[in-house]
Parts: C-alpha cells; structure tokens; sequence
C-alpha cells in the first residue's frame, strides 16, 4: 500500500496529524517545511482524502468538555446486523460506527451538544431498533489521543492535567465543531471558518490557539483511517477489574506500546461488567495478539477477566457533533 505514496504524500500522513500551523496560511507553511508549493499540499490532500486515506484535516475536542459522547453498544441478531446499522448510522450524532466480535456487536460513539441532547439521541435509537443501547459513559481518560505512524509503532498522547474549561466560551462551539467536520482545503480555511459564522478570521485564529491551550482541543492536523494506511487489526479490550484498581491498571495499560487509547467508563450492573478499556491498532492480527499477550502480562492486570472484541466492519467514521442542526451553541 505505501509504495503508492511517495515521499510528500508520506511526509503530510506523517508529520502533520498534530501541531498544525494556526495562522492565516497553514498549508503555505506547512509547503515550506516540506520543501514544496502551497497548491501541491492543497492538491495532495484533496486526492488523499477523495481516496480515503485521510478523514479530514481538522481537530479532536477532548471528550465531555465541549459537548456531550459516549461509547454504546447493542446485541445485534446476525440477520440485522445491516439494517440496524443503518438505523444507528442515521442517527446524525453517531460518529464512529463498528461491527465487532462479540454478541454485543454493534458499537458507536454518539455525541451532542449537552447530556439532555446525547438522551434523547440514544432513546430514539432504541425506539427505532426496538433493542436496549448500553450506555457506557465516560469516567476517566488514561490515554486521549493517537496518531499513526506509516512505518512504526502508533504514537499516543497521554493526558496533561485537567482541562481548563473556564476558558470555554458559549461562542467557541460552533468553532469546535468546525474543526471535527472538517477545515476547507483552500489557502485560507480559517478565513473560510469565520465567514460561515459571520465573524473575523483574527477572532477565529484567536480562539482555537486559547482552546488549544486550555487543553479542550487535544489535536489539530491530518486525521488519518488507519485502516486504509496498513493499521487493519482494530481490537477493543474490555477489562473487569474492580474500582479501587483502575488508577494503577489504566495507568500502566495506557503507557503499555501499542495500546492507543485508554479509557475508564461506567458499567450496565447485571449485563456488562467491564470498567477499563484499551484499544490496540495494529497492522495485522498477529501484531494485536502479541500487544495484548503484553498487556495481560503487567502486574496491575495479571489474571484480570477481559475481553478482546476485533472490529470485523465499519459503517461509520466522521468528525463529532458539537452544535445543533441549526449551527447554534448549545
């Protein structure tokens, strides 16, 4: 797969998935550093994503603190597996959408504007399934971010502290969700971004680099589908370990090499017991297997009852939603 893509095209997937230039010309900068012409990034980039290989050029908003997400899942009878997904794809806050091994197989991760919003999106799910949604809540983040490389392990980003959502403003959302759509690829996307909200590209430009700051935006730059750049192996471990050892076992799972994203959520008592989640994306099964043999062997999850549930589909994968239907705040 990658002998397709030459030096440049290699050279965006991999060196810009963070720290995209905020200011005025972000491509025109980002030529410059590579060594190349501002329309020839613009040009690479439309042809990536066109083929797939990039979702957007935007930014990932640090859960629960501009809006409202979770992780649900649904047992899904085998001969509806594809209606179903439908159903839940419909929905226009589902974001990620994926088939995975298990009998609870139907997994997304639903966001809206506020908790109010993400209730009422579930309920209509269930209505139109006529199947119970688990809602599986966020607790605590161990790990919040990833990135692929095209030619060695996937780099993770651990948490640096609280975000400070004091620096959060009613107006900022509308700029989040922007950036987890997707910016333009013309010269000026920021410009682009602040004639949609009838407001200034200074004020634009401002108020992203202050979110960055405040640690609401965890990454701007090229997100990649790592399926179509070779990581194919996509598995979502489930661990049941008891509360009063989760900071230990999250801590240690979520600097183990390999494991991209590291979460606590909460439990469905009685129908899922599973407290820590790991996700492990590797370029082959082989590859996943030997990173959860290593996982399984740290001390703080030695003989810990988990779950390794592959992704066999994916039915849905965009930015999240962070305004309303009308483009208003919440």
């Amino acid at each position: 797969m990658f002998s397709r893509l030459d030096t440049l095209d290699q050279a965006l997937l991999d060196g810009f998935q963070r720290e995209f230039p905020i200011e005025t010309r972000p491509f025109a900068r980002m030529a410059r550093t590579l060594g190349a012409f501002e329309d020839d990034v613009l040009i690479r980039l439309r042809r990536l994503q066109e083929a797939g290989r990039i979702a957007r050029v935007g930014g990932t908003v640090r859960p629960n603190t501009a809006g409202a997400s979770t992780l649900a899942a649904i047992a899904v009878p085998e001969s509806r597996i594809d209606a179903v997904a439908a159903q839940v794809g419909a929905e226009p806050g589902v974001n990620h959408s994926y088939l995975r091994e298990d009998r609870v197989n139907l997994w997304f991760v639903a966001t809206a504007p506020d908790k109010a919003a993400l209730t009422e999106s579930l309920d209509r799910i269930r209505a139109t399934t006529g199947l119970e949604v688990l809602d599986l809540r966020l607790v605590r983040p161990f790990n919040i971010d990833l990135g692929f490389s095209l030619s060695g392990q996937a780099r993770t980003l651990m948490p640096t502290g609280t975000p400070d959502l004091n620096a959060l403003l009613e107006s900022d959302r509308p700029i989040l969700h922007a950036l987890s759509q997707g910016l333009a690829l013309v010269p000026r996307p920021f410009e682009d971004v602040a004639q949609k909200l009838a407001r200034s590209e200074a004020e634009i430009l401002a108020r992203i680099r202050a979110l960055e700051t405040a640690g609401i935006l965890t990454r701007i730059g090229v997100i990649v589908r790592h399926r179509a750049i070779g990581w194919t192996a996509n598995a979502m471990v489930v661990w049941d370990i008891p509360e009063e050892r989760i900071a230990e076992a999250g801590t240690a799972l979520a600097r183990h090499p390999g494991v991209t994203l590291c979460y606590q959520r909460k439990t469905v008592p009685g129908v899922w017991p599973y407290r820590l989640y790991s996700m492990i994306h590797a370029r082959d099964r082989e590859e996943a297997e030997t990173i959860l043999q290593g996982a399984r062997a740290l001390p703080p999850l030695r003989g810990v009852d988990h779950k390794a549930l592959f992704s066999l589909r994916c039915f849905k994968q965009k930015g999240a939603t962070l305004a309303r239907a009308d483009g208003k705040a919440a």
